[in-house]
């Protein structure tokens, strides 16, 4: 099947939503370089998030002269991160990934330019802005998964995005341990050593925006739609209030929905509170770093295996797998109560989890909603995952502070039994629709 012969030309996609016309016999190949091109995009983009993010709270304390402020820092980027989600949506919607990832990193690249500013001048309102504009190019390393789906085939769909989280997992690793070497960068210059990173990151966001910019044609959101047929292209039917419309009437997008909130929130939560409890128990920086790059490998680089069992196995037993892997890592991490192996083994399998909570969770939303409105209702779920974290990181403060750590994880299983009841009953009462409906 192909496009209609008088669609537009991708060079004109900015501004018609159209694509250049593709032979479905092209898709793989087109596939394959989409994929390619995005998990190079990772690989930069996940790298100049972390390299930066590691010396925030740090910076935020020099500039504001009190730790107490310190974590603003990080928060103000997952506010923007989430803040971000929904227009991003939109502008995809309209006018297509491209667009969309370039726009969002050209903002991160602006925030990383505020947030240096801000050090100069030492203005702490200055930094949280940067850092809320920083926060769009995380906005932008999430969506990435969603257009390595957009031309995938339906039973190699999570395949696709789960290769495009693995990519991340070189940034994720190698970010924190340059941040050093980029503040030595600019030792004896005017800009302080603490935002040295940053201008690290702008560079890297450039980087990556060209990447895209210049290879990630023809535009893989457009291509399907323009391959779906005209019935996908109505304005109306591609609005963010059709995507919610969409979520509203689909119990599995529901589940999706719920799924990726809840793994990201339970993993972020008992996350950002290990490194207080293992130092509370005795454990040196040294120790702390290898429990959280032991956390890290799990998230990401075990996230082909989570995409090829939920193509293989279905996408409710990969559900079902991470809220049993989440639930285990809190029973472990809790109890660990100075049993430094157990508590890494705890936070491996939180990661773990996450990934196969992810993986499934947003090959689920991707197969359970029409594909005109598969962008608005893919920026929903990651505004609704980056507010919930945000909120389940805050509150994990409060609850470590007066009821202990242990409780902090029993907290963090209960948020995954409605998530592990919904599963079972959604496998029960709304089974998998077949391969021609996943196609749409």
């Amino acid at each position: 099947m192909s496009t209609s012969p008088d669609a537009a030309p991708d060079t004109a996609a900015g501004s018609s939503g159209a694509a250049a016309p593709v032979d479905a016999a092209d898709l793989p190949r087109l596939q394959r370089r989409t994929s390619a091109v995005l998990m190079a995009s990772q690989i930069l983009g996940g790298l100049g998030v972390p390299i930066s993010i590691a010396l925030a709270p740090v910076l935020a304390t020099e500039i504001s002269g009190t730790e107490a402020l310190s974590g603003f820092a990080s928060t103000a980027a997952v506010i923007g991160t989430a803040l971000v989600s929904l227009p991003l949506a939109a502008l995809m919607t309209a006018r297509g990934r491209r667009p969309g990832l370039v726009v969002a990193y050209a903002i991160g690249t602006l925030g990383a330019a505020l947030v240096v500013l801000a050090a100069s001048v030492k203005s702490f309102p200055l930094l949280m802005l940067g850092m809320a504009a920083f926060g769009a190019a995380s906005s932008a390393n999430l969506q990435a998964r969603f257009a390595a789906a957009d031309l995938a085939a339906p039973d190699r769909r999570a395949r696709a995005i789960s290769l495009v989280v693995w990519s991340s997992t070189l940034g994720a690793v190698l970010g924190p341990n340059l941040s050093a070497p980029a503040s030595d960068s600019f030792a004896g210059t005017s800009i302080p050593q603490t935002a040295g990173p940053f201008v690290w990151a702008g560079a890297v966001f450039v980087l990556t925006g060209t990447l895209l910019a210049v290879f990630l044609r023809p535009d893989p959101l457009l291509t399907a739609r323009a391959l779906a047929g005209a019935g996908e292209q109505s304005r109306q039917a591609r609005s963010l209030r059709a995507g919610m419309a969409a979520v509203k009437a689909s119990p599995r997008a529901r589940l999706a929905l719920l799924t990726v909130a809840v793994s990201h929130t339970a993993m972020v939560s008992i996350m950002v509170m290990t490194p207080m409890d293992l130092s509370h128990h005795g454990a040196g920086l040294r120790l702390v770093g290898l429990v959280i790059s032991g956390h890290i490998a799990g998230m990401f680089a075990f996230s082909p295996v989570m995409g090829w069992l939920a193509d293989r196995l279905g996408r409710l037993s990969v559900i079902g797998l991470a809220a049993g892997l989440l639930s285990l890592a809190a029973l472990l991490a809790g109890t660990a109560q100075g049993n430094h192996a157990q508590s890494a083994a705890g936070l491996f399998l939180l990661g773990l989890g996450w990934s196969a909570g992810m993986v499934s969770g947003s090959a689920l939303l991707t197969d359970s909603v029409p594909q005109a409105a598969r962008a608005a209702v893919q920026g929903l779920s990651d505004l609704t995952m980056n507010t919930a974290a945000g909120v389940g990181g805050a509150a994990a403060g409060l609850v470590m502070s007066q009821a202990g750590y242990g409780w902090l994880n029993a907290i963090g299983a209960a948020l995954l039994l409605p998530m592990a009841a919904l599963a079972l009953f959604t496998a029960r009462r709304h089974p998998a629709p077949g391969k021609a409906d996943l196609s749409s």
